[in-house]
């Protein structure tokens, strides 16, 4: 029997891997309380014999913890500070074939933003941009590539333009070119292997939900992926205060360099 909070955390990690533990309590179990009550379920012990069965309420379950917030080219100013600076320093050290990481990518807005981005700076047959996010749905939606008109929001007319053809009022499919720079993967960034050499990891706005000791991990892996003077790329919340301590300096707002492996 699933008794309290603690018992169910054993549980979803029996049954998906996922270690809740890893994420900031007060807030996942605010939204997993949430979850059951909106499903009309009288605590964990009903809610997980639920889900155990029913494979569409599990994924449910997984959509909405893994809080999938995303939207193009968001904070603006970063994103330029990334075109303008960043991009132009990186192909001019490593040349045009860039290993681009896009961790916890959500619904594709992140990489395909980075994909036209790069589509500026280099031929898109070199660009490849790896994504990986740990729920399957929002994967799934990402490589359909068909975002609401609010997802575009704060993305430049110019690619509007060029990379999406609009669907009815409400809606908008990003082009083909676009979809073939990206390789969608799924990957918890808690357990799995990460991949190396990468020149530019970008995650944003994700370490919000985890506990202090789960981003250190994170931040040390991925000073492990980067090659020296790659470059991570961070949310707008999301500073790194001991990022010396973990092998990385400050360059940009926002944007750090490895210096040392770790």
């Amino acid at each position: 029997m699933i008794k309290d909070y603690e018992d169910f955390k054993k549980f979803i990690l029996q049954s998906t891997t996922i270690d809740l533990n890893a994420y900031k309590e007060r807030q996942m179990k605010r939204r997993i309380d949430t979850l059951i009550s909106r499903n009309k379920y009288d605590g964990y012990d009903s809610y997980s014999q639920a889900i155990k069965k029913d494979k569409k309420l599990m994924e449910e379950f997984i959509n909405y913890i893994t809080i999938n917030v995303s939207e193009f080219y968001r904070n603006p100013a970063l994103w330029k500070t990334l075109e303008d600076v960043i991009l132009p320093d990186l192909i001019s050290k490593f040349g045009e074939n860039l290993k681009i990481w896009s961790a916890a990518c959500s619904t594709g807005d992140e990489p395909y933003s980075l994909a036209m981005v790069m589509a500026k700076k280099v031929p898109m047959n070199k660009i490849h941009i790896y994504a990986t996010d740990i729920d399957e749905q929002v994967l799934a939606k990402a490589k359909d590539g068909v975002y609401g008109a609010n997802s575009l929001n704060g993305l430049p007319d110019e690619y509007k333009k060029k990379y999406f053809e609009k669907m009815g009022d409400r809606y908008y499919k990003i082009s083909d070119d676009i979809k073939r720079c990206v390789e969608f993967k799924k990957a918890d960034l808690l357990k799995d292997k990460y991949p190396t050499g990468c020149h530019l990891i970008v995650c944003r706005n994700v370490m919000i939900y985890f506990t202090e000791e789960a981003k250190l991990d994170i931040y040390k892996n991925f000073n492990r992926a980067l090659v020296n003077d790659g470059c991570l790329f961070v949310g707008n919340t999301e500073q790194i205060i001991n990022h010396k301590d973990l092998g990385y300096t400050f360059d940009k707002l926002f944007f750090y360099r490895k210096v040392q492996g770790i």
